[in-house]
């Protein structure tokens, strides 16, 4: 393959992949609305595909592959696919573990149960969009489709305030409210290693679905934490805290402690599904280690400040919540 046109490009896992792609040489089209600088050397098209005649940029040309993360309307995906399935090759559509039926057991694979969702539908939830943008990509390329299920992401330009809110938060120092057990297995995949796969599973000529994340226990809640606090010079004091205690406080897994989960259902669904698939298929993962320390250069290097997509909430735990749930004086 030598032509990618990417959907998007200028943020996160569409940046990733559009920069992988010039790694290798490739020539890069990034079909984007304009409100982000794509990475040079590419060619850049405009087009809303929310909007009437928002494709018209993409009415000529053909390409190797197509890559899209879109998690807006199925119907944009639908029009997209249907538009150049005459004119590309492949399509690599950046899905989510979402589409399981919740609650998907521990050890779940590929073929696990599934949400409902259709290629004509309009915005309703991010799990039935991207089950719908999945069908709609199906339906245009058939075998040429491929849908990289991706769990949690981490890594270099999240835009999700993750990763960042916890290198923030141990910067700071002090006591710091960790939530246990240390040992509990994180799931996730740097969006370095999920570019780089979704670029060789396509150029292989892989489609279907691929759940597309670290093994199950490739890092732990603890391993994960300490990196942050190493990185961010070693001043957090992190002080183990039992599951049972922070879920009787109120507070919220996931959102205002990004990335952890307590044992149970919900972590059994999100993190401990088995990718023996894509790791079959090429998938290599690096520590965690490195994607904390690479993820807090880039922080750096834009003062402290990660960008957060207008369709997400802030992520975090309140400072005095905090200190009251570890029975510190304010």
């Amino acid at each position: 393959m030598k032509k990618l046109l990417m959907l998007g490009g200028t943020e996160f896992v569409g940046r990733a992949i559009t920069e992988d792609a010039l790694e290798r040489g490739w020539d890069v089209t990034v079909f984007h609305r304009g409100r982000h600088a794509p990475p040079p050397g590419v060619r850049a098209v405009h087009g809303d595909r929310t909007a009437p005649g928002g494709l018209a940029a993409l009415a000529e040309g053909t390409w190797d592959l197509l890559v899209d993360t879109w998690s807006g309307a199925p119907t944009a995906v639908r029009d997209t696919a249907r538009l150049l399935a005459g004119r590309a090759g492949r399509y690599a559509y950046v899905s989510t573990c979402s589409v399981y039926a919740y609650p998907a057991p521990a050890g779940r694979t590929e073929d696990g149960v599934l949400v409902e969702g259709s290629p004509d539908a309009g915005p309703t939830a991010y799990p039935e969009d991207k089950r719908g943008a999945e069908l709609a990509v199906q339906e245009a390329f058939g075998d040429r489709a491929l849908l990289v299920r991706a769990g949690l992401i981490l890594g270099p330009y999240e835009n999700v305030g993750r990763l960042p809110w916890w290198l923030d938060r141990t910067a700071r120092g002090g006591p710091t409210l960790a939530p246990g057990p240390r040992d509990l297995p994180m799931q996730y995949v740097d969006v370095r290693d999920l570019a780089h796969w979704t670029l060789d599973a396509a150029e292989a000529g892989l489609g279907g679905p691929y759940d597309v994340s670290s093994p199950s226990g490739h890092a732990t809640i603890g391993s994960f934490l300490e990196a942050c606090a190493a990185v961010t010079g070693g001043a957090a004091e992190l002080r183990w805290t039992d599951p049972e205690r922070i879920v009787e406080a109120g507070v919220e897994p996931w959102t205002e402690l990004p990335c952890w989960l307590p044992p149970g259902e919900l972590h059994d669904h999100m993190f401990r599904a088995d990718v023996t698939k894509a790791l079959s298929a090429g998938l290599k993962c690096r520590p965690v280690e490195e994607t904390v320390a690479d993820t807090w250069a880039w922080l750096r290097s834009l003062g402290g400040k990660a960008p957060l997509r207008p369709d997400r909430s802030a992520k975090g735990l309140d400072a005095e919540r905090e200190a009251a749930l570890l029975g510190l004086g304010r």
